[in-house]
């Protein structure tokens, strides 16, 4: 049997520095850890006044450096070999004390010294107050980051720990942690702009009623997280759907089967590929009643008409994107979605027993292309988003469209 290569464990230095926020490093050093990372915590004396160092060394399970002249190395360099090997360096939360340090090249204490002397990537998740944050002395370090190419992430904006209100709230962790692991993803659409449909639609029938699909929206919103990670300017076009927006895409909120097809028409020209994995509505009533139609016993007919085809209007444009379709069948399902695939001409189709993925947390699809069927075998949602946004990279026409 041949040994199956593993990729190697990624490791983070956690930089904590003074400022309220750092409760938030607590559970995003869980988060990190929960992933398979190691996670080595190095505090300033400032961060030593919100949390505890036993406090991360009891999440991390590593010891916590906090001295440049205690840091453990046996040559006394710690500040160098810390980030020797690292996946990359993230402060959380990051003072505005600490970003004048790194804009200017300071380097008076341990995480200061040691990002000065990094060879890996280096991401920083301001927290401060909304003056502070808009002081121009503020931004212009925070430009100055940016042109060295340290990676600035949030701040967000929302009620502040001093009760004001604006700018300068550190990102969640959760928002961090997505930043960290896209940051390691290989960049395979670098450049593109995608456009995806997620979710379903719902067809109103009167004021409280309508027609609409089963769809939990995961596996659209997965290939847009993907596609962000793999570098491209994602834009998700969701239907009703009650799930947090992936970090790094701009997201439009649509309801009916029209409204998702208007967002899409009026995007789709700028986009080099487009993934409708949207439950749209096939039918929508012909006509929506102004009031809610009362329950009287009888049969109740409704007319219905159809929708419009997102997929089959966007592929007949004359410059279209490359256009990747869903096709989620409850029987024949390989022979269906061929149909599918020839009669809107696209490249590439992704077909799936739609009883076995609905609402689930992994999916087992096959691909379709004018070469044959080329199987993936189950795994979650998203690691199967990252490996079908692979598999398009892959086929992307070298001049794009």
């Amino acid at each position: 049997m041949n040994d199956v290569p593993t990729a190697p464990r990624p490791r983070y230095v956690l930089g904590v520095t003074g400022g309220i926020a750092a409760y938030k490093t607590a559970e995003l050093t869980r988060l990190l850890v929960k992933d398979g990372a190691d996670v080595d915590v190095v505090m300033t004396a400032a961060a030593q006044h919100f949390v505890t160092a036993t406090t991360f060394q009891a999440l991390s399970g590593r010891a916590v450096l906090t001295d440049l002249w205690a840091s453990g190395a046996d040559n006394a360099m710690g500040h160098i070999g810390v980030s020797r090997g690292a996946t990359g360096i993230v402060v959380a939360p990051a003072s505005a004390d600490f970003l004048a340090k790194l804009a200017h090249g300071h380097a008076d204490d341990l995480l200061s010294t040691l990002c000065l002397a990094r060879d890996c990537p280096l991401l920083v998740a301001p927290a401060m107050n909304v003056e502070m944050w808009r002081n121009p002395a503020t931004q212009r370090n925070v430009a100055q980051l940016r042109a060295d190419g340290i990676a600035i992430l949030g701040p967000g904006t929302g009620e502040l720990a001093c009760n004001e209100t604006g700018d300068g709230r550190m990102l969640e962790p959760e928002e961090i942690f997505a930043a960290l692991v896209a940051a390691r993803q290989p960049k395979l659409l670098a450049g593109k702009r995608v456009l995806v449909t997620a979710g379903p639609t719902f067809e109103p029938i009167d004021p409280v009623r309508g027609i609409t699909n089963s769809s939990s929206g995961k596996m659209g919103f997965a290939v847009a997280q993907a596609a962000a990670e793999a570098g491209a300017a994602v834009t998700l076009v969701a239907g009703p759907s009650s799930l947090a927006t992936p970090f790094g895409t701009t997201r439009v909120d649509v309801k009916s089967a029209r409204e998702m097809a208007d967002a899409v028409l009026a995007r789709v020209h700028d986009a080099d590929m487009f993934v409708a994995v949207a439950a749209v509505a096939d039918y929508t009533p012909a006509k929506v009643s102004e009031k809610k139609i009362k329950k009287s016993g009888a049969p109740l007919s409704i007319a219905l008409e159809p929708t419009v085809d997102i997929l089959a209007t966007v592929a007949a444009l004359p410059k279209p994107p490359y256009c990747v379709g869903f096709a989620a069948e409850s029987h024949d399902v390989l022979a269906h979605a061929e149909e599918k695939r020839k009669r809107k001409k696209l490249p590439l189709i992704v077909a799936n027993r739609a009883q076995d993925a609905l609402g689930a947390d992994d999916n087992e699809v096959t691909l379709i292309d004018a070469h044959g069927a080329h199987p993936l075998q189950r795994m979650g949602k998203l690691a199967l988003a990252r490996r079908l946004v692979a598999e398009i990279a892959s086929r992307l026409p070298a001049t794009g469209r």
